[in-house]
C-alpha cells in the first residue's frame, strides 16, 4: 500500500536555525525561522524540515547542547503557528509534517520527546541502529541518507564503480538494520544522498538511473535544491542562483517516480509539481 508520502509528489521546505548554511538563508534567529517555515508551509510545503548544524565539511561541529538549545523554541512554537494558516489547496498534506535534520542520538531522543516531530531526517546514514530504535519507540519515520563515512568530514575522494549498485547495497544493509529493531518499512524513507562523498559524475549518475531505488517500494526523497552539481554543470558559483537547474532535477525526479523533493525555493517548486499534474490530469497520484 503506498503512504501518504507517495500518493502525491511532497514538497519538503529547508529551514536552518544556523548562521553558516551553504546557501546563505540559515538564520540563528528562532523568530525569523518560524516566519520562514510558515511561509513555506503557505506556499505549499508539506514537510518542514529544520537543522540546527549546517552540514559543510569546513565548519566545525557544534556541541549537541547548542543544536538541542536552537531546535527546541522552533520545534514548540511550529505547530501552533501552522493553526493560524489554511492549505494552499487540496493536494498539500495538512496539518505540515515537521522534520528534523541531524544525526546525533541524543539530539534525536530530545527531538522526539517533544512530541512533535514526525520525522528524524539522519544525515548520519545511520551508522548504527540508535536513532532506527529510537523511531521506533516513538512511532516517527526515519530518513535514512546514503553517505560514507562521518557527518561534518570531507569525502571528496570517494570514488565508485557503480554508484548505484553502492546505493543499493547501502540501503539493503540500512533497510535490514531498521527493520531489525522494529521500525515498519512504512517508517523507512531513502535519500540517495546528492553532493555527499560523491563528485559531479556520481550524482548525474543518480539522478539518471533513480529508477533502481524502486524497487524498494519505499518513499524516496530527491534533494534537488541548489545543488553543487547543478553548480557544476552551469558554472554557477552562488547557491542562490541555481533555481532553475534545481527544477530540471525535479522534473527529472517526477519522472523517475521520487516521492518528496527537498527544496528552499518552495513556491517555485510547488507551482511547478501543480503545473505538471494538471497537464497529465493526475492530481492524485504521483506524475
Amino acid at each position: 500500500m503506498r503512504s501518504e508520502l507517495q500518493s502525491f509528489p511532497r514538497v519538503m521546505g529547508i529551514v536552518n536555525i544556523n548562521d553558516d548554511s551553504f546557501s546563505g538563508d540559515g538564520s540563528l534567529d528562532v523568530e525569523k525561522a518560524l516566519r520562514q517555515a510558515v511561509q513555506m508551509v503557505k506556499d505549499g510545503a508539506d514537510i518542514i524540515d529544520v537543522g540546527a548544524e549546517s552540514a559543510r565539511t569546513n565548519r566545525e561541529a557544534i556541541a549537541e547542547a547548542e543544536e538541542v538549545s536552537r531546535l527546541l523554541p522552533f520545534l514548540e512554537a511550529f505547530e501552533t503557528a501552522c493553526k493560524e494558516i489554511e492549505p494552499r489547496d487540496e493536494l498539500q498534506m495538512w496539518p505540515p509534517r515537521l522534520s528534523v535534520n541531524t544525526w546525533r542520538s541524543k539530539v534525536v531522543e530530545v527531538a522526539l520527546g517533544s512530541g512533535r516531530v514526525h520525522i528524524i531526517n539522519d544525515i548520519g546514514g545511520l551508522v548504527e541502529d540508535t536513532n532506527a530504535r529510537l523511531c521506533c519507540e516513538f512511532g516517527a519515520s526515519l530518513l535514512v541518507m546514503h553517505t560514507v563515512g562521518l557527518p561534518k568530514e570531507a569525502h571528496t575522494q570517494q570514488q565508485y564503480d557503480d554508484v548505484m549498485q553502492s546505493l543499493e547495497d547501502f540501503f539493503e544493509d540500512r533497510i535490514e538494520r531498521a527493520r531489525r529493531v522494529g521500525l515498519d518499512a512504512d517508517h523507512i524513507i531513502l535519500d540517495p544522498g546528492i553532493d555527499f562523498a560523491k563528485q559531479c559524475a556520481d550524482n548525474l549518475a543518480i539522478y539518471r538511473d533513480l529508477e533502481r531505488l524502486t524497487r524498494f517500494n519505499l518513499p524516496i526523497l530527491l534533494p534537488i535544491s541548489r545543488k553543487t552539481v547543478i553548480g557544476d554543470v552551469l558554472g554557477i558559483e552562488e547557491p542562490t542562483k541555481r533555481d532553475a537547474g534545481t527544477i530540471a532535477c525535479l522534473v527529472r525526479g517526477l519522472i523517475a517516480r521520487a516521492d518528496i523533493f527537498r527544496v528552499h525555493n518552495v513556491k517555485a517548486v510547488a507551482d511547478s509539481v501543480r503545473v505538471i499534474a494538471a497537464i497529465r490530469g493526475d492530481t492524485t497520484m504521483p506524475v
